[in-house]
């Protein structure tokens, strides 16, 4: 069996769920993107590509989680809200299914948000020089 490619209107609707999870979707957005019914949208979607498309939605918007998780220091309920979810409960449920850990044990999984902050290697190096005084500057600051 040969390998079909998903129809356009198909892809349509899986690029809409890939740069706006955050945002409030429901099936019926993604459907109405791709110019299909709910009840035909699903359809297709799980045959193209292996998944329901709410399960999709809710795996990209986790996967976006476990980065916010491992990057940055915001809480746990304010990342949920982040990636388009409304329910920490149900949040937390979904995460531990998918990564195996809560939300809070996959970060500590990490090293904290602050170690990975990346700073431009001029700033390193400026800050990074000893600071050279001359016999002038010692003798004033002595002074007064």
């Amino acid at each position: 069996m040969a390998f079909v490619p998903p129809a356009r209107h198909l892809l349509r609707a899986k690029d809409l769920a890939d740069l706006r999870y955050a945002d409030p979707l429901a099936v019926e957005d993604l459907a109405r993107a791709a110019g299909l019914s709910k009840a035909h949208f699903s359809r297709e979607f799980r045959a193209a590509f292996g998944t329901p498309p709410h399960a999709y939605l809710l795996t990209r918007r986790l996967e976006r989680a476990a980065a916010l998780l491992r990057t940055t220091d915001r809480k746990v309920a304010q990342i949920c809200l982040d990636v388009g979810l409304t329910s920490v409960g149900s949040f937390t449920t979904s995460f531990t299914r998918m990564f195996g850990m809560s939300p809070t044990a996959y970060r500590a999984a990490y090293p904290p948000a602050a170690e990975m902050a990346r700073v431009p290697s001029c700033y390193r190096r400026l800050y990074g020089r000893p600071i050279h005084r001359t016999f002038r500057e010692d003798r004033r600051d002595a002074q007064g």
